[in-house]
């Protein structure tokens, strides 16, 4: 790696301190300029954030040492991670973390304990045009139609008959259909 206008002595990306202001051009062509927020030594990545319009949002960079061509140092800004400086909403954060809980247990809902690999297949057919859950190892469809193991068309209870034949239909159809699949046929 050599070292462009102002660089440092050795041009050694570990010595660069936080808040250096760098012009870069990798080995692939690419030229930017950022402000250094941290070097990782042991993977050899460098941090850098992009200058951007004042926001709470920052673009950063993660770039292997080893792909820059070379730099130059442009100047040195304060600390891209001093707290009292960096803005941080703790409400935004916090809704963020809450919908991704809330997505994550609405996922883990969907997928069936102790059940076979084409039990869940059918729950996901089901799901795709029909409200379904699991109870345990059962289907329930609509909140009234249930659907036991081994998962056929006799194993469809409750419900208005006019649900209990859509959900025997698109189970009937999930079944030929995974038949296929097992026998070649996709």
């Amino acid at each position: 790696m050599e070292g462009g206008n102002n660089s440092s002595s050795n041009n050694n990306p570990e010595e660069l301190a936080v808040g250096c202001l760098l012009s870069i051009r990798t080995t692939l062509g690419d030229e930017f300029e950022g402000q250094v927020v941290t070097f990782d030594r042991p993977s050899n990545i460098l941090v850098l954030q992009e200058p951007s319009k004042p926001s709470p949002r920052r673009n950063l960079r993660l770039l292997k040492a080893n792909y820059i061509k070379d730099f130059t140092f442009l100047g040195h800004a304060q600390d891209p991670l001093d707290p009292n400086t960096c803005f941080l909403d703790l409400t935004a954060l916090q809704q963020r973390e809450d919908v991704a809980v809330r997505q994550a247990e609405a996922d883990a809902e969907r997928i069936g304990v102790g059940v076979t690999s084409e039990a869940q297949s059918i729950f996901d057919a089901l799901s795709e045009t029909l409200p379904v859950r699991w109870d345990k190892t059962v289907i329930v469809v609509m909140n009234e139609v249930r659907v036991s193991s081994p998962y056929h068309s006799e194993s469809v209870v409750g419900g208005t008959p006019a649900a209990n034949d859509r959900v025997k239909e698109v189970l009937d159809f999930e079944r030929k259909r995974l038949q296929l699949r097992s026998s070649g046929g996709q």
